[in-house]
């Protein structure tokens, strides 16, 4: 057992001595590298990254480098089909260092290779963004060259209750942004309703507010509530309104007129308009308009038009019913490219 690993010890202190030592060149200029993920989004968060050259001249052994959020991923194994002797991945500073050593005399590798393949596991929902900034080859002469592909590749893990939701591509999106999260891990709960605290966070965030400073005005936002910042900075940027001069409502669901309300002062904060100023230019035209309050008629009918809000279906709004998760990062969305 000791013998082995003295023999395992030694490859290693070989290789990166050939690594880090050897003189200038013997690899074709005309060498190409890519990287591939044939799955490239999935539930259960493990992918595979293939690591290919073209035109390789003479490759004997190799030292690889990889640029990841590695905070975000596990490395499950790596594996190579060229003989020889591998040293582990290795991950540091958000670089993974992968290298192999072909053993004895023998001839390097030529033509199109298939250099190495590396799995990982995704511990959040999001994208995961590969990039292969380096590649050391050396030849069986036990000279050197040094490669930048500068090639990247993606990986999307995505939540196990979004599947084929209609909201799955923008939901992924303004996860990547870091403006919502999910309810952990692994589920988005895209259909749940959203409350008034937790669109006025959504709108916080999305806008990035500052001033929480202001006096808070509702006796049912204590302090020290996990949204008793966010609803301050909300209520000092002009974004949201009480049911009442001292009552915000917080855990009470969202209507999708409130919703709408709140979406289009955000609009004119962050262009800094005022809302009496915007001017409608066609009335609206759904079955259940009646069904909306005249506080909430203009913002509506302004949102509609504009393309930040559309109905429930072609002929109605559904004003008084609870938005869900998915519809509020979906207007979210839409507002922030709105907005750019």
């Amino acid at each position: 057992m000791l013998k082995g690993k003295l023999i395992l010890a030694t490859l290693f202190c070989n290789l990166c001595l050939t690594l880090a030592a050897a003189a200038p060149a013997l690899a074709a200029d005309d060498a190409k590298f890519d990287i591939t993920a044939p799955v490239t989004e999935s539930d259960s968060g493990e992918f595979t990254i293939t690591l290919k050259g073209q035109n390789i001249q003479d490759l004997f052994a190799y030292e690889i480098k990889l640029g990841i959020y590695a905070n975000n991923v596990e490395i499950v194994k790596a594996t190579t089909a060229i003989n020889g002797f591998s040293v582990p991945p290795i991950v540091k500073n958000n670089e993974i260092t992968f290298a192999h050593t072909k053993v004895g005399k023998v001839d390097g590798e030529k033509g199109n290779v298939d250099i190495g393949t590396i799995t990982f596991r995704a511990k959040k929902a999001g994208t995961t963004t590969i990039n292969w900034t380096n590649i050391k080859i050396v030849d069986s002469k036990l000279d050197s060259k040094t490669f930048t592909p500068n090639t990247s590749t993606n990986f999307i893990k995505i939540f196990s209750d979004l599947g084929s939701h209609w909201a799955k591509s923008d939901i992924m999106q303004m996860v990547d942004k870091k403006v919502v999260e999910g309810m952990d891990d692994d589920r988005f709960a895209p259909d749940m309703n959203v409350t008034r605290a937790q669109f006025a966070t959504l709108l916080s965030k999305a806008l990035d507010l500052k001033d929480d400073t202001v006096k808070n005005p509702f006796v049912d936002v204590t302090s020290g509530a996990w949204f008793e910042s966010s609803v301050k900075k909300a209520y000092a940027a002009g974004l949201i309104n009480g049911i009442a001069d001292d009552t915000f409502a917080p855990e009470q669901n969202i209507t999708r007129e409130e919703m709408t309300a709140m979406l289009l002062r955000a609009k004119a904060h962050a262009t800094g308009m005022n809302m009496d100023d915007m001017t409608v230019k066609e009335s609206i035209k759904f079955s259940d308009e009646t069904a909306i309050n005249d506080w909430a008629k203009k913002a509506v009918a302004l949102a509609v038009e504009s393309g930040l809000m559309n109905g429930r279906t072609e002929q109605e709004f559904a004003p008084q019913e609870h938005a869900s998760r998915a519809e509020s990062v979906v207007v979210l969305k839409r507002l922030l490219a709105e907005l750019k």
